[in-house]
């Protein structure tokens, strides 16, 4: 289990930062992107946005796929959907320690 740890917390981290939440959010809705179109609508370089894009991958987010000489970018829904089955846990948690919070509080 600590390695699948390890990988969530790569995936977490790695949608921490506002720039690499945005492109993950634009690949969401536009499917496989190039750069060019990935940079279009922020001030961000394209060396930039691609240094992004690295940590994403590496994160197993996203990954790159070649379409003739252009590098284009994709969702890997692999580990979103592993780090979302997590976050239900935890939220499946929260509810069953609240619900006895508030039996506690209520029987006092």
């Amino acid at each position: 289990m600590p390695a699948a740890n390890d990988a969530l917390a790569r995936v977490f981290a790695a949608l921490g930062d506002p720039t690499r939440l945005r492109l993950v959010t634009m690949l969401c809705a536009g499917g496989a992107l190039s750069i060019a179109q990935l940079t279009a609508s922020t001030d961000i370089s394209r060396q930039g946005v691609t240094k992004h894009l690295e940590v994403l991958a590496q994160a197993g987010v996203v990954q790159d796929v070649r379409a003739g000489r252009e590098r284009l970018w994709q969702l890997d829904p692999t580990q979103i959907a592993s780090a979302r089955r997590t976050l239900e846990l935890i939220g499946k948690q929260w509810d069953v320690a609240l619900g006895g919070l508030k039996a506690f509080v209520e029987s006092q």
